[in-house]
């Protein structure tokens, strides 16, 4: 069984309005356990109204979201546990930040979940940790903070409630190439520690490229699902919907161009490291 299972899911903006707009329509999606899944597709094709279903936060129209089989929207009691066990990081998560303390906000969460104060305590200081936020920093207002270690403790926060299914919206967004690696690295060993799954809804697509599998939403439906590699082969189609490929890819392909013999399946920089580096050892990379 998936962990979570969406069927037929239909939300409408200001219906009956001048201004009603369908985002996202009779969509049908499957979230398997463990993985690392990335969510793309074009400015207005429903991501962001999608995982907000996910977290409980906005009721279908119509259809129905299930966590570990059961309607997350069957009864109040249910939506709220949702919000736990499915974190959501807003795509500006700094803004989410609203306490006197870093350890306070990183500690809200936990506190609501009705935990005992060492595991409150625990949790914040494994978050913490993980986001490589500091003990020198508890005590701090975190709107003193830079924009970065901002987007540090929202995202703590987050994680100290220990949620099975941990949503990123454009966690890199307004990061430098260090740091957008960084955060990657840090989220990917999270996911592995705690043996739990991550969406990223990302506009990145070398970001998109380090997933387990990706969705690309066009105009509230599913256009095409599976590995990067899959994905990513429908080159023409994704430049159709407005999206482009990862910078790997495009190097790859001008290098083949200029005659330079590699794989077609090439989407991030170690790959397209080691397929030069093999061709060099066997000496084929004079173009």
């Amino acid at each position: 069984m998936p962990l979570m299972e969406i069927r037929g899911l239909t939300h409408t903006y200001s219906a009956g309005t001048p201004f009603e707009k369908v985002a996202v329509d009779h969509l049908d999606l499957d979230i398997e356990a463990g993985q690392v899944i990335g969510l793309i597709g074009h400015t207005g094709s429903g991501k962001s109204t999608l995982i907000q279903h996910m977290n409980a936060l906005l009721k279908p129209d119509e259809g129905t979201v299930r966590f570990h089989g059961e309607d997350i929207f069957a009864s109040k009691e249910s939506m709220y546990k949702t919000r736990f066990k499915v974190g959501l990081v807003f795509q500006y998560p700094e803004y989410q930040l609203f306490e006197e303390t870093v350890y306070a906000d990183i500690a809200f969460g936990p506190k609501n979940q009705k935990l005992g104060k060492d595991e409150v305590d625990r949790r914040v200081r494994d978050a913490a940790a993980f986001v490589g936020l500091t003990e020198e920093q508890f005590q701090k207002s975190p709107l003193d903070l830079s924009g970065g270690q901002k987007r540090r403790v929202a995202i703590a926060g987050v994680l100290a409630m220990e949620p099975e299914l941990l949503i990123l919206d454009e966690p890199s967004a307004g990061l430098d190439p260090a740091g957008r690696e960084d955060l990657l690295q840090k989220l990917f060993r999270w996911r592995e520690a705690r043996d739990a799954t991550v969406l990223l809804v990302t506009h990145d697509m070398d970001t998109a490229a380090r997933c387990d599998s990706l969705v690309v939403l066009d105009r509230g439906h599913i256009f095409t699902q599976g590995r990067p590699g899959e994905v990513f082969s429908r080159a023409e189609e994704l430049w159709e919907l407005g999206l482009g490929l990862p910078e790997a890819t495009h190097i790859a392909m001008l290098l083949r161009e200029r005659g330079v013999s590699l794989p077609g399946d090439i989407y991030t920089i170690p790959q397209l490291k080691d397929a030069v580096l093999a061709l060099y050892g066997r000496g084929e990379t004079t173009c």
